[in-house]
Protein backbone atom coordinates (compact mmCIF):
# COMPACT_ATOMS: atom_id res chain seq x y z
CA UNK A 1 0.00 0.00 0.00
CA UNK A 2 1.29 3.46 -0.99
CA UNK A 3 0.42 6.49 1.12
CA UNK A 4 0.12 9.97 -1.12
CA UNK A 5 1.83 13.10 -0.42
CA UNK A 6 1.97 16.62 -1.91
CA UNK A 7 5.47 18.08 -2.41
CA UNK A 8 6.17 21.65 -4.22
CA UNK A 9 9.14 21.51 -6.56
CA UNK A 10 11.02 25.00 -8.80
CA UNK A 11 9.73 24.29 -12.17
CA UNK A 12 13.32 23.64 -13.06
CA UNK A 13 13.62 20.97 -10.89
CA UNK A 14 9.81 19.25 -12.54
CA UNK A 15 11.32 19.90 -16.42
CA UNK A 16 14.46 17.89 -14.98
CA UNK A 17 12.90 15.42 -13.57
CA UNK A 18 9.96 14.93 -16.30
CA UNK A 19 13.39 14.48 -18.94
CA UNK A 20 15.28 12.30 -16.91
CA UNK A 21 11.60 10.11 -16.47
CA UNK A 22 11.38 10.00 -20.17
CA UNK A 23 15.03 8.97 -20.58
CA UNK A 24 14.59 6.20 -18.78
CA UNK A 25 11.06 5.38 -19.35
CA UNK A 26 10.29 5.68 -15.45
CA UNK A 27 7.41 7.59 -13.75
CA UNK A 28 7.88 10.76 -12.25
CA UNK A 29 6.92 9.11 -8.77
CA UNK A 30 9.73 6.61 -9.38
CA UNK A 31 12.14 8.84 -9.81
CA UNK A 32 11.34 10.91 -6.60
CA UNK A 33 10.96 8.31 -4.87
CA UNK A 34 14.59 6.53 -5.70
CA UNK A 35 15.82 10.41 -4.67
CA UNK A 36 14.22 10.13 -1.75
CA UNK A 37 14.69 6.70 -0.73
CA UNK A 38 19.00 7.71 -1.84
CA UNK A 39 18.78 10.50 0.79
CA UNK A 40 17.06 8.48 3.24
CA UNK A 41 19.53 5.66 3.13
CA UNK A 42 22.45 4.77 5.55
CA UNK A 43 24.45 3.88 2.37
CA UNK A 44 24.22 7.36 1.48
CA UNK A 45 26.62 8.43 4.73
CA UNK A 46 28.48 4.86 4.17
CA UNK A 47 29.11 5.73 0.22
CA UNK A 48 30.46 9.22 1.25
CA UNK A 49 32.79 7.77 4.05
CA UNK A 50 33.91 5.38 1.67
CA UNK A 51 35.21 8.18 -1.12
CA UNK A 52 36.80 10.53 1.38
CA UNK A 53 38.59 7.41 2.78
CA UNK A 54 40.28 6.57 -0.56
CA UNK A 55 40.96 10.17 -0.82
CA UNK A 56 42.51 10.67 2.21
CA UNK A 57 44.27 7.50 1.38
CA UNK A 58 45.33 8.83 -1.79
CA UNK A 59 46.22 12.36 0.01
CA UNK A 60 48.57 10.23 2.53
CA UNK A 61 50.87 8.26 -0.24
CA UNK A 62 51.45 12.04 -1.80
CA UNK A 63 52.57 13.41 1.49
CA UNK A 64 54.84 10.17 2.18
CA UNK A 65 55.93 10.14 -1.08
CA UNK A 66 57.12 14.18 -1.04
CA UNK A 67 58.64 13.19 2.89
CA UNK A 68 60.56 10.67 0.98
CA UNK A 69 61.88 13.13 -1.50
CA UNK A 70 62.71 15.92 0.69
CA UNK A 71 64.32 13.47 2.98
CA UNK A 72 66.69 12.31 -0.29
CA UNK A 73 67.30 15.47 -1.07
CA UNK A 74 68.32 16.63 2.39
CA UNK A 75 70.57 13.79 2.38
CA UNK A 76 72.06 14.19 -0.76
CA UNK A 77 72.74 18.14 0.08
CA UNK A 78 74.30 17.43 3.00
CA UNK A 79 76.40 14.35 1.77
CA UNK A 80 77.73 16.93 -1.07
CA UNK A 81 78.54 19.46 1.11
CA UNK A 82 80.56 17.61 3.48
CA UNK A 83 82.32 15.97 0.59
CA UNK A 84 83.29 19.30 -0.71
CA UNK A 85 84.48 20.69 2.58
CA UNK A 86 86.04 17.50 3.29
CA UNK A 87 88.19 17.74 0.16
CA UNK A 88 88.68 21.58 -0.73
CA UNK A 89 91.64 23.30 0.32
CA UNK A 90 91.72 26.88 1.11
CA UNK A 91 92.87 29.26 -1.95
CA UNK A 92 95.62 31.36 -1.19
CA UNK A 93 94.44 35.25 -1.56
CA UNK A 94 95.42 35.78 -5.32
CA UNK A 95 94.12 32.59 -6.72
CA UNK A 96 90.48 34.13 -4.99
CA UNK A 97 89.57 36.32 -7.67
CA UNK A 98 89.63 34.10 -10.39
CA UNK A 99 88.43 31.22 -8.54
CA UNK A 100 85.43 33.20 -8.23
CA UNK A 101 85.04 33.60 -11.62
CA UNK A 102 85.50 30.25 -12.71
CA UNK A 103 82.96 29.39 -10.24
CA UNK A 104 80.27 31.63 -11.72
CA UNK A 105 80.86 29.97 -15.09
CA UNK A 106 80.65 26.17 -13.60
CA UNK A 107 77.44 27.84 -11.70
CA UNK A 108 75.78 28.85 -14.90
CA UNK A 109 76.41 25.94 -16.50
CA UNK A 110 75.21 23.64 -13.69
CA UNK A 111 71.97 25.80 -13.56
CA UNK A 112 71.62 25.22 -17.44
CA UNK A 113 72.18 21.93 -17.20
CA UNK A 114 69.49 21.51 -14.30
CA UNK A 115 67.22 23.85 -16.62
CA UNK A 116 67.63 20.73 -19.82
CA UNK A 117 67.01 17.54 -17.25
CA UNK A 118 64.03 19.03 -15.59
CA UNK A 119 62.52 20.23 -19.17
CA UNK A 120 63.27 16.60 -20.41
CA UNK A 121 61.34 15.42 -17.23
CA UNK A 122 64.70 13.68 -15.96
CA UNK A 123 64.70 13.32 -12.27
CA UNK A 124 67.37 12.17 -9.88
CA UNK A 125 64.49 11.35 -7.57
CA UNK A 126 62.88 9.04 -10.23
CA UNK A 127 65.78 7.01 -10.44
CA UNK A 128 66.02 5.76 -6.61
CA UNK A 129 64.11 3.22 -5.94
CA UNK A 130 60.96 3.38 -3.12
CA UNK A 131 61.92 0.38 -1.26
CA UNK A 132 64.96 1.29 -0.23
CA UNK A 133 65.39 0.28 3.41
CA UNK A 134 67.83 2.54 5.62
CA UNK A 135 71.17 1.41 6.93
CA UNK A 136 71.73 1.09 10.41
CA UNK A 137 73.56 4.00 11.79
CA UNK A 138 77.05 3.44 13.06
CA UNK A 139 77.90 5.24 16.32
CA UNK A 140 79.92 9.07 15.46
CA UNK A 141 78.68 9.12 11.97
CA UNK A 142 76.19 11.72 12.40
CA UNK A 143 79.21 14.59 13.24
CA UNK A 144 81.47 13.48 10.40
CA UNK A 145 83.84 13.10 12.46
CA UNK A 146 86.74 10.83 10.90
CA UNK A 147 85.48 10.67 7.41
CA UNK A 148 87.68 10.39 4.37
CA UNK A 149 86.33 11.82 1.16
CA UNK A 150 84.76 8.54 -0.14
CA UNK A 151 83.23 7.50 2.52
CA UNK A 152 79.76 6.62 2.10
CA UNK A 153 80.38 7.35 -1.61
CA UNK A 154 80.44 4.07 -2.77
CA UNK A 155 82.47 3.93 -6.29
CA UNK A 156 81.45 7.21 -6.63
Amino acid sequence: MRDRMNVYFPPAMVREIGELADRRKLSRSAIVEAAVASFLSPDGADRREAAFTRRLDRLSRQVQRLERDLGITAETLALFVRFWLTITPPLPEDAQASAQIKGRRRYENFVETLGRRLQKGQSFLREIPDDITPAPQEPNSEDGAGMSPTDDLGDA
